[in-house]
């Protein structure tokens, strides 16, 4: 069997389309995403039902989640429906292995969210360093430090 027939296979398997990241990647819906972006093994980006924006140069390691979606209201009987809320994802972000970026979440460009960080539906600014769960967010932290924004 050649490369290309057992790539189809495998994505079927696994119930995955091809990707320009890579194959175990998983891209549910139609998210836009910029050039540049990195995005590492074992995470997801699902956009169904709502919408995901990644800006140009980001890096997202591996095992990050990136979903619209919260089903916790309708698995609790609180709710007949999935909620689904967009998610932006600015310029330039970093985020690190082993986070989960919620439904309503705005990432301003600039900005790294740590390793393992939960990231509620709020708007972040630009330059925040944003760690942990609960998440803290520190405004501006990266503000002047890079070598592009000398302010």
């Amino acid at each position: 069997m050649d490369e290309t027939r057992f790539r189809e296979l495998f994505l079927r398997l696994i119930d995955n389309k091809e990707n320009r990241f890579h194959p175990l990647v998983w891209i549910h819906g139609e998210p836009n995403i910029g050039d540049g972006v990195y995005i590492g093994g074992f995470s997801e980006v699902n956009a169904a039902g709502s919408s995901i924006t990644i800006g140009e140069g980001c890096d997202i390691a591996s095992f990050v989640a990136i979903n619209v979606a919260d089903s916790h209201q309708q698995c609790l009987g609180m709710s007949v429906e999935i909620q689904r809320r967009p998610i932006v994802i600015e310029d330039h972000v970093f985020i690190g292995s082993h986070s989960v970026i919620k439904g309503g979440a705005y990432i301003g460009h600039h900005s790294v969210v740590a390793a393992g960080t939960v990231v509620e539906g709020v708007k972040i600014p630009p330059y925040s360093l944003v760690v942990g769960n609960p998440m803290t967010v520190r405004v501006a932290y990266y503000k002047g430090k890079s070598i592009h924004d000398p302010a």
